[in-house]
C-alpha cells in the first residue's frame, strides 16, 4: 500500500482506539465511583451516561464542520479534547467535575465517529473500502481490548479505592499521538475537488498512488458543484432513503445492547458469581474475541457484502442473548454465561461491528457526508445513552428482561436487512446515489 495512504488510514483508524478505550473502560470502574461518590444504582446509570450525552452532542454538532473545514482539520481539535478529558477524569475530586471531564470526552467521541469514517471513506479505493474505513472498527475493537487488559493489570495493584482514576489516565498515549500524527496527513481529495481546491487535490491523488488523476477528479465533481459550505444541504426531499438507511443501522447496533453489555460486564459477571478481578480477566477474553473476529469480518467484507454479514450476524446475536437471557433469568448454567458472552461478541464483531460506520460512511454523497455520518452517529449514541442510562435499573428489576428485549430486537433487525438494505459493496462512492435510487 502507498506510504501516505497507509498512513492516513493508520491516523483515521486511531480515534477509532481512543474511542473504543473510552467505551470499554467504564466497566472497570463502575465499583470504584459507587464507592467513592456512594452512588445508587440510578445514579451510576447517569454517571456512566453522562459521557454518551456529550458523546450524542458531539455527534449531532460535527457534522457541518467537517463539511465545511474538513475532516482532517477538525479532527485536530477532538485530540485535543481527548487530551483534557483522560487528565480531567483522572484528577476529578468530585462527581460533578467527573461528569464534565467525561461530558467532553464524549464530545470527541462523538464528532470522532462523524469525522474519522468520513475522511476513510473519502480516501480508500473503491474496491478497498470496506477494509480500509474498517480500520476504524478495529481500532475500535483493539481499544476495547486495551481498556480490559489495562483494567485487568491496574486492578492487580495496590491502589485501593482510587485505582480506578489510573484506568482513566492511560488514555493520555493514544490522545498525544493521534494529535501529533494529524499533521502527518493530507485532507481529503474529495473534499478538496468539490470546494474548487482541484490542484491540491490533484496533488495529494499523485502522493496516494491514484494512476490517472485527472479521471478520478471528474469524477469527484462528476455530478456535484463545487460548494461554498451553503449550497449543500441534508435534504430529505433528496437524501430520505441514505438516511433511513442510516438511522437504522445505527439505531440496530445499539439495540443488540452491545454498549450496555461493554459498559457493565464486570458487573454482569459478578452477578453470576465471579469475583472482580476474575470479572477483569474474563472482560480480556470478551475484549480478544471482538478483536478476532472483527479481523475475520474486515477479511471478507469487500467479498461478501455489508449486508450477507449483517443477516449472519442476526442469527448469532438472537442464540446468545436468548441463552444469556435464560441464564440470568432462571439462574443456572452459569457456566456458560462466559461462553454465551463471547457468541454474542463474535457475533455482533463479524456484523454489525465491521458494517456500521463503513455502511454510514458510504452511502450519501460527498458534499453532506460529513452530516450524513452525523445523522448516522446521533443516532447511534442517542440510543447508546437511553440503553446505557436505563440498563441497570432494568437489570436490578429484573437480570434476564434486557436481554429478552435485545434479543426480540435482533429479530426485527434481520427481518428489515433481509427487505430493505441495498448492497454497497464496490460501488464507487459517486455511484451510489443512483445505485440507492436503483435499489
Amino acid at each position: 500500500m502507498n506510504t501516505v495512504l497507509a498512513r492516513g488510514i493508520f491516523v483515521g483508524g486511531l480515534a477509532g482506539l481512543l474511542f473504543g478505550f473510552d467505551t470499554a473502560v467504564i466497566a472497570g470502574t463502575t465499583h470504584g465511583l459507587s464507592v467513592t461518590f456512594q452512588l445508587s444504582p440510578a445514579e451510576l446509570g447517569w454517571t456512566v451516561s453522562s459521557a454518551l450525552w456529550g458523546t450524542l452532542a458531539g455527534a449531532m454538532m460535527a457534522g457541518y464542520p467537517g463539511d465545511r473545514y474538513g475532516a482532517r482539520n477538525c479532527l485536530r481539535v477532538i485530540a485535543g479534547l481527548y487530551l483534557l478529558s483522560a487528565l480531567g477524569s483522572f484528577s476529578a475530586p468530585t462527581l460533578g467535575l467527573f461528569i464534565a471531564a467525561r461530558v467532553l470526552g464524549g464530545l470527541a467521541i462523538g464528532a470522532s465517529t462523524v469525522l474519522a469514517p468520513t475522511y476513510l471513506a473519502e480516501i480508500a479505493p473503491a474496491a478497498k473500502r470496506g477494509a480500509m474505513v474498517g480500520v476504524f472498527q478495529l481500532n475500535i475493537v483493539f481499544g476495547i481490548l486495551v481498556a480490559y487488559l489495562s483494567n485487568y493489570l491496574i486492578s492487580g495493584l495496590s491502589l485501593g479505592m482510587e485505582a480506578w482514576r489510573w484506568k482513566f489516565l492511560v488514555a493520555v498515549v493514544p490522545a498525544a499521538l493521534l494529535g501529533v500524527l494529524l499533521f502527518a496527513i493530507p485532507n481529503s481529495p474529495r473534499w478538496l475537488a468539490i470546494y474548487g481546491r482541484t490542484r491540491e487535490a490533484a496533488g495529494i491523488l499523485a502522493r496516494i498512488g491514484v494512476g490517472n488523476v485527472a479521471e478520478e477528479l471528474d469524477s469527484y465533481v462528476l455530478g456535484h458543484r463545487p460548494t461554498d459550505g451553503r449550497r449543500a444541504r441534508l435534504s430529505w426531499r433528496r437524501h430520505a432513503r441514505p438516511m433511513l438507511l442510516a438511522m437504522a443501522v445505527a439505531a440496530f447496533n445499539q439495540l443488540s445492547g452491545i454498549n450496555a453489555i461493554l459498559y457493565y460486564l464486570n458487573d454482569i459477571f459478578a452477578a453470576a458469581g465471579f469475583g472482580r478481578v476474575s470479572s477483569a480477566g474474563q472482560a480480556v477474553v470478551i475484549g480478544a474475541t471482538n478483536l478476532v473476529f472483527t479481523l475475520m469480518a474486515l477479511a471478507v467484507i469487500d467479498r461478501f457484502g455489508r449486508k450477507s454479514l449483517l443477516k449472519v450476524g442476526s442469527i448469532g446475536l438472537i442464540v446468545s442473548l436468548t441463552a444469556t437471557a435464560y441464564i440470568e433469568l432462571s439462574g443456572t448454567h452459569q457456566g456458560w454465561l462466559l461462553w454465551m458472552l463471547v457468541l454474542f461478541i463474535a457475533s455482533f464483531a463479524f456484523s454489525q461491528g465491521a458494517v456500521i460506520w463503513v455502511y454510514i460512511s458510504e452511502i450519501f454523497p460527498t458534499e453532506v457526508r460529513s452530516r450524513g455520518q452525523g445523522l448516522g452517529a446521533s443516532t447511534h449514541w442517542l440510543m447508546d445513552a437511553l440503553i446505557a442510562t436505563f440498563f441497570p435499573v432494568a437489570a436490578a428489576w429484573s437480570k434476564g428482561l434486557p436481554f429478552v428485549f435485545f434479543a426480540l430486537m435482533m429479530g426485527v433487525q434481520l427481518i428489515v436487512v433481509t427487505k430493505f438494505f441495498p448492497e454497497t459493496k464496490r460501488l464507487k462512492l459517486e455511484e451510489m446515489e443512483s445505485a440507492l435510487g436503483r435499489a
